[in-house]
């Protein structure tokens, strides 16, 4: 969602500011600004609607120069795109702020804060803050003393950046819900939502945890927790390098990250399993108690990640034999779940700040489960530190906001939970040796897929002036076609939705014509005969069939029925394999149409807001 980058120096941070915003675009937003206090002590501002290229050239326009200020890039929640609502807020250029995340209660403190002689100039709940905490100025409470204050006021989640001009070398961060990391450098500070903001500046970092607030100076960093207690926290060196941010040469952000994924697949891999058996010990010491006690998992997670566990869902059952339920984590969190025994809680997220799946982390915490499991790609995100056991994907940052590495290498992890479990359950010595060569065979095997990269392309071409597709799939597979349906309608804007094959007469089946696409992926398992009869029922319809089938399906081109033998045996890696096609079909769809792909419209690669 949005984006914080603040800094306090001995000199100028504009540049800092700026290359930071710049590197937080990945993460989706609509407007952007950031404010400094310059040598005259003298608040200065500037917030545009549109792109961050857009503030750089007002920036080259009109220099500003500060060693202190904010920066933010917006994602509209109250208040339409534009530049009275873009951050930073202010106060009569007394005070500015900028804020990620949701006030609840924003009505009910504007209102309050109407009756008291304060004016808003912006329709978001932001500004609510920065009046608040004037009010508490004006009451001669100290800068810091303010914001406790009014942060007892808020409800719902913030990470906050403030500035006061009367202080001019001074920043406060907070953070509630929302996550805040603290850069460090050499008579510098900086404040950013991750740390893939301020690599150029420093490789060491502060995580802020759950209600701490940060009182920064160029020589000087405290931390208090919720409890207004001084604490440390631990400095963690970050290993990414400034240059993920280069395409190698590929056009795209997703296209490079479609064609890393052999190299994000063996990453994952790495040092988790021997030639024959899977390390239990990587997703947490007490791993192999809490597994061998587990009768029964629920999986939680959201989008992407949700149809991972979906497929994950069918491997616990049919290798493990263990009930495996999954649930979007948006639902699951307002509704009353029925626990049963010994089960075990699982989330999947690629940022580890979901609000919703950690919302609904945080309330498993009392709720009777057995234990908690993270599976996420970002080391030291709030879901990896509040969960019992850990594994991370080890994808690489992803920037590109349809996901698509992180996908793959959470379904990977996924597997490796999956056998983990099972031979706490009986899973044979020799079976848990042919699995795990299943997955050492996976990243070569996505290489071979990604060679039908032209071929993919060409039938692209076919969805140009197309509106509407229907994906098709049977058992686990489904949940590839919903994957596939996410993203071509993420990136290149086409209606397009999934649906179990055998569900094509109960209603589907209406829709289908030659405007219609359909998209369908023929493994060739038990259900592929059934899966044939359904593709007829849409040829019979006038429909155009794209399917993606194994080499021994024998299904073939014919006219209308256009056909990719991507995968040559059919094994548990093949909706890994399946996944691959997909992704590449919706990506040069995007392209012909001409859609922002690494940053489609509404749309953010970290929904840390409901």
């Amino acid at each position: 969602m949005c984006g914080i980058v603040g800094a306090v120096a001995k000199k100028d941070i504009c540049p800092v500011l700026l290359e930071g915003l710049q590197r937080l675009e990945y993460r989706g937003y609509d407007s952007a600004g950031f404010a400094v206090i310059d040598s005259d002590k003298k608040l200065q501002r500037i917030r545009i609607k549109g792109k961050v290229e857009k503030l750089q050239e007002q920036y080259r326009l009109s220099p500003l120069r500060g060693t202190t200020g904010i920066a933010h890039t917006r994602w509209a929640t109250h208040g339409k795109p534009s530049i009275k609502n873009a951050h930073p807020h202010t106060y009569k250029n007394q005070l500015a702020l900028v804020h990620n995340g949701i006030i609840e209660n924003h009505h009910k403190l504007r209102e309050e804060l109407i009756s008291l002689g304060f004016e808003f100039n912006s329709d978001t709940d932001t500004e609510v803050i920065v009046n608040a905490i004037s009010n508490e100025l004006n009451s001669d409470t100290d800068f810091l003393a303010a914001i406790f204050k009014v942060m007892k006021l808020l409800e719902g989640a913030y990470a906050l950046g403030v500035l006061n001009i009367d202080e001019p070398g001074r920043l406060i961060a907070a953070r509630k819900g929302s996550p805040l990391v603290i850069g460090i450098g050499v008579d510098q500070y900086f404040v950013a939502s991750d740390v893939f903001a301020l690599l150029p500046a420093t490789q060491k970092f502060i995580y802020l945890e759950e209600g701490d607030v940060a009182d920064i100076r160029a020589n000087k960093l405290t931390i208090y927790n919720k409890n207004k207690k001084i604490v440390d926290r631990p400095i963690h060196v970050s290993e990414s390098t400034v240059d993920i941010t280069d395409k190698q040469g590929y056009r795209h952000y997703m296209m490079k990250e479609i064609f890393y994924q052999p190299d994000a697949i063996s990453n994952t891999l790495k040092g988790r399993s021997t030639k024959d058996q899977v390390i239990t010990e990587e997703f947490g010491e007490n791993a192999k108690q809490i597994f061998s006690k587990t009768e029964c998992i629920k999986i939680v997670a959201c989008g992407t990640s949700y149809h991972a566990g979906l497929i994950a869902a069918f491997w616990m059952e049919k290798i493990a034999n263990i009930h495996c339920q999954v649930e979007i984590a948006s639902e699951y969190r307002y509704r009353k779940s029925v626990i049963l025994d010994n089960t075990l809680f699982v989330t999947v997220s690629q940022s580890g700040e979901t609000a919703d799946t950690l919302a609904a982390l945080r309330s498993a915490g009392d709720a009777g489960y057995l234990s908690t499991l993270a599976i996420c790609n970002v080391d030291e995100s709030s879901l990896t530190r509040e969960s019992d056991l850990c594994f991370l994907t080890h994808a690489g940052i992803e920037i590109g906001v349809a996901s698509t590495k992180a996908f793959t290498t959470q379904l990977v992890a996924l597997f490796l939970l999956v056998i983990a479990v099972a031979k706490e359950h009986g899973l044979s010595k020799k079976d848990e040796a042919k699995l795990v060569k299943q997955l050492s065979t996976l990243p070569a095997r996505v290489s071979k897929v990604l060679e039908h990269n032209d071929a993919i392309e060409l039938m692209a071409k076919d969805f140009a002036d197309k509106n509407h597709a229907l994906f098709l799939g049977r058992g686990s597979f489904l949940s590839v076609a919903m994957e596939g349906a996410l993203k071509l309608k993420e990136i290149s804007y086409i209606h397009a939705e999934a649906y179990a094959a055998g569900e094509l007469k109960h209603g589907p089946l209406a829709l289908v014509d030659e405007d219609m696409p359909v998209v369908a992926v023929a493994p060739n398992n038990n259900l592929l005969e059934k899966l044939k009869s359904n593709l007829e029922e849409v040829k019979a319809r006038g429909g155009k069939l794209y399917i993606f089938a194994d080499e021994i399906s024998e299904v073939e081109s014919t006219n209308g029925m256009f056909v990719l033998n991507i995968n040559n045996v059919y094994d548990y890696m093949s909706p890994i394999i399946h996944t691959i096609p997909l992704q590449l079909l919706a990506y040069y769809v995007a392209v012909i149409k001409g859609a922002d792909i690494d940053q489609p419209r509404n749309l953010a690669k970290s929904v840390t807001v409901e």
